[in-house]
């Protein structure tokens, strides 16, 4: 096993801090070196666990995600404890809440000056730390203090198993899961707030048989080499949220995309690509296929983002008319009026014919990095 850290953007003097994480071996020694780092740097430690729910969810894993399955074993080892004891929750290797706003497309490589599909996305998000926010959406005064932004430690992931496809993964907190990533099949999926207008505080649920809505992308990564693969997967997979439905804009190299989305009850939708740019905020795009009504103060401009959005990818794009169309709608420091302090904390960019993605992250107001390539 190979595993290399770096810090690649931000100091202890900026909002962010950027680190990456780059691990080469089977998925068990993968999944060690990301407890191991969970631990050190979000401070995670393993939960008790139902054991019949524990024994449930590490036997569905087994079946339907191999990949996680093996990482798991590898957080045991890092912890020294009998992986098929289940007395513990072996994953969630996270610190603080999970969660987004944000906006995305989808242009397909007809629609691209390089004839490459890509999908660019803002992960917007709040600059405070998560016991402000909740204080501030359940209507109470936030009280400040020393807790760190939720947001401020994200990590870039690069895997390079031995047994399954590379991956690439940008994360706000989770490292087992992920906001954002690609595959070396060319892969590539995003998630968002699926009903920004609703959101309120996640619920802190025990682990359930299944998807978590912050596991999904990485189960899509691990797992499919096509878009069609991934409506596949996602049919067929149980799954689960925390309190905060998300959505999902999942594409590939071919330029098949679609949007996956849940209802309350559990129903489940998919929004194909039509042939040209595909765009995502937040809200359902299976309740809203016609005109889109007006914002308000809680839909965090979902609407008018999405309109614009639109209207900014008709034509045929370069990659920088990408990044200027999904810069178009960035939350900054003299942006629109919402009741809640969010930014754009990074913007990302999957070129799906090259495997890669590129970024930039927020270090305060007006400023930002420059853009940082990975690949697979």
């Amino acid at each position: 096993m190979a595993v290399q850290r770096e810090i690649v953007a931000g100091t202890n003097e900026d909002f962010m801090i950027v680190r990456e994480l780059a691990v080469t071996g089977g998925q068990a020694e993968i999944g060690r070196a990301l407890a191991e780092e969970a631990a050190r740097s979000y401070g995670w430690r393993p939960e008790p666990a139902d054991r019949r729910t524990a024994r449930a969810r590490r036997l569905w894993f087994e079946r339907n995600w191999p990949q996680h399955h093996e990482r798991m074993r590898g957080a045991a080892s890092a912890l020294g404890l009998d992986f098929e004891s289940d007395a513990y929750s072996l994953d969630g290797l996270t610190g603080v809440p999970d969660g987004s706003a944000c906006s995305a497309t989808y242009l397909p490589p007809s629609a691209t000056e390089e004839g490459r599909g890509m999908l660019a996305r803002n992960y917007d998000f709040f600059t405070t730390s998560a016991t402000d926010l909740f204080a501030m959406l359940s209507g109470r005064e936030p009280k400040g203090g020393t807790e760190l932004p939720m947001a401020s430690r994200p990590f870039v992931v690069r895997s390079r198993p031995t047994d399954g496809p590379a991956t690439t993964v940008l994360t706000m907190n989770t490292l087992d899961g992920c906001m954002d990533g690609v595959n070396e099949h060319g892969v590539a999926v995003v998630l968002l707030i699926a009903d920004a207008e609703n959101a309120g505080e996640p619920s802190f649920v025990e682990p359930q048989v299944g998807l978590s809505s912050i596991q999904l992308p990485r189960f899509v990564l691990d797992t499919c080499a096509t878009a069609e693969q991934a409506r596949a997967a996602l049919l067929g997979a149980k799954q689960y949220d925390l309190g905060t439905p998300l959505h999902y804009l999942i594409a590939d190299a071919s330029g098949d995309c679609f949007v996956w989305e849940r209802g309350a009850g559990g129903d489940e939708h998919i929004t194909d690509g039509g042939g040209g740019a595909l765009c995502v905020t937040n809200h359902l795009l299976h309740k809203h296929s016609g005109e889109l009504p007006a914002d308000n103060d809680e839909t965090m401009l979902t609407y008018e983002r999405h309109r614009r959005i639109s209207a900014e990818t008709k034509d045929v794009l370069s990659g920088p008319g990408v990044r200027a169309a999904i810069d178009s709608v960035n939350f900054d420091a003299v942006g629109a009026d919402v009741p809640y302090p969010i930014r754009t904390l990074w913007r990302s960019v999957f070129d799906l014919g090259e495997r890669t993605m590129a970024a930039r992250f927020y270090l305060g107001d007006d400023r930002y990095t420059d853009e940082l390539t990975f690949g697979c």
